[in-house]
């Protein structure tokens, strides 16, 4: 009976700590999760006014001290506006609602755009972010349109969406990235749309599951097909140190994409995908301890690179995602991973000081290396997933 109450008893003190230090962990991240927005909508003042109304946010160059702005077509023209919405959500704040409207009425002219794939990033994290927090029926419209256009670069002879018309020596190309707006087909399919949109979706993630991979896990960049015959010309990298090495930001992009197409599916095959892909990144020996990645696995000279404080932001939202469809050691493994990069870029080696970096949140982005374009930058998209991946701790962890 005494060893029966000793072991009791020391079952219960260890319970307590462990209480103890989840609730002390949420506490923590509850007041970094309100530190991170409230600076953020002070911080995203100072881009509204780097930025003319007529054109979007891009990025900032610190060795000039300049903004970069964009035009509407721009693959990344919806992230701020989508970025506004998720600052006005927890906010309430009437000021970044109207600038959210009337970026998105700049941007409404392009849901009939069908010069690349990204219809995806351009109008579902934008006017989809919108609809999901004001149900206004205008947005979904603007989404179910952009859905349509999207769908006219599906191609039947590879079973896959064209990423990019044929430019240098690719004649067809599909890039990773391209999984990520799979999300505007399904959500539209499954809002009262053409349930051929969900059928191209699936298509396309079958393909890209079958063609991009390597065996390790990791994925090629871009695959060139040949249109004529249905088969691959050739795997290439168009933005990372090799064709063989693994380009962080797109490993980021498809592990988000298997993510979320399980999450439209529950189709078992894109949750063990998204796994793999996670322990590719989770294990990797070149994963700096902070969790926030080179901008490619296989760069040379690391550790003497940049880093991409996108990538880490893209993944640690795509765990979050993950731990909803885990249980156990994993689940634990992957919520703990996104609390540490979030933490990470919390902090002043990631996120700027107020009024500087043009605006922009974090600092320290890799847009395309081997362009000499966007190195060592912010960029919105960092922003973007960053103050998502926020969001989804306070919606599914803080509860």
């Amino acid at each position: 009976m005494k060893k029966y109450m000793v072991g009791f008893v020391l079952l219960f003190v260890m319970v307590q700590l462990s209480y103890g230090q989840t609730a002390s962990l949420k506490n923590k991240m509850k007041d970094l999760i309100e530190d991170n927005f409230v600076f953020a909508a002070k911080q995203y003042q100072y881009l509204k006014a780097n930025t003319p109304d007529s054109v979007m946010p891009r990025s900032y160059v610190p060795a000039t001290g300049k903004s970069v702005t964009s035009d509407t077509k721009w693959w990344c023209s919806g992230f701020y506006p989508g970025t506004l919405w998720y600052l006005y959500a927890y906010t309430k704040d009437e000021a970044i609602k109207k600038e959210a409207e009337k970026r998105l009425g700049i941007l409404e002219k392009e849901k009939y755009y069908t010069g690349n794939h990204d219809l995806g990033f351009m109008m579902y994290c934008s006017f989809g972010t919108a609809y999901k927090y004001t149900n206004n029926p205008a947005y979904k419209d603007v989404v179910a349109i952009a859905a349509k256009s999207l769908s006219t670069r599906y191609r039947p002879q590879i079973k896959s969406i064209q990423s990019w018309n044929s430019r240098d020596i690719l004649k067809c190309p599909v890039i990773i990235d391209n999984m990520m707006n799979l999300e505007l087909l399904h959500w539209v399919s499954d809002h009262g749309g053409d349930p051929v949109f969900k059928e191209i979706a699936v298509t396309h993630a079958n393909t890209t599951i079958a063609n991009q991979f390597r065996p390790d896990n990791s994925s090629v960049h871009v695959v060139d097909w040949d249109l004529n015959t249905g088969t691959v010309l050739k795997k290439i990298t168009w933005q990372g140190a090799a064709d063989s090495s693994a380009w962080s930001r797109g490993q980021t992009w498809g592990f988000y994409g298997y993510t979320m197409m399980y999450r439209f599916t529950k189709n078992k095959t894109y949750l063990a995908q998204a796994k793999k892909i996670a322990r590719f990144l989770l294990t990797h020996p070149r994963l700096p301890s902070d969790k926030v990645p080179y901008w490619d696995f296989d760069a040379p000279g690391i550790p003497n690179v940049p880093r991409d404080a996108s990538s880490a932001a893209i993944m640690a939202s795509a765990l979050l995602e993950l731990g909803q469809y885990s249980v156990g050691a994993e689940k634990k493994e992957y919520i703990e991973t996104a609390e540490t990069i979030l933490m990470s870029l919390s902090s002043e080696a990631y996120r700027a000081k107020l009024g500087q970096n043009g605006g922009f949140i974090l600092m320290h982005s890799v847009g395309s290396l081997p362009h000499k374009s966007e190195v060592d930058a912010p960029l919105t998209y960092a922003d973007y997933y960053f103050i998502e991946g926020l969001t989804r701790y306070k919606d599914w962890y803080l509860k």
